[in-house]
């Protein structure tokens, strides 16, 4: 999959800010967002959008199932956020 296929999906209300993804995420593209969702945790957000190659490792790791990556279909060259 290109660079700029992909989004990382996050349903923010879903995210309970466990830092799981931000872990395990190998080249270090995710964060701390300083967005707090209804239930009072911090998001998980995309620093670097030039980083993420869509591994999907976050999405698997995630206990909620609050983040994934999409294939957009486009060539932006970039990966986005698309939260829902």
């Amino acid at each position: 999959m290109k660079r700029g296929d992909i989004q990382i999906s996050l349903i923010a209300e879903r995210c309970k800010g466990c830092g799981f993804c931000i872990e395990f995420c190998p080249l270090k593209a995710l964060g701390k967002s300083t967005e707090i969702n209804s239930r009072g945790y911090h998001i998980v957000c995309l620093n670097d959008s030039d980083k993420c190659t869509g591994c999907d490792i976050c999405g698997m790791v995630c206990p909620e199932f609050a983040i994934s990556v999409v294939s957009t279909g486009e060539e932006t060259g970039k990966a986005g956020v698309v939260s829902a």
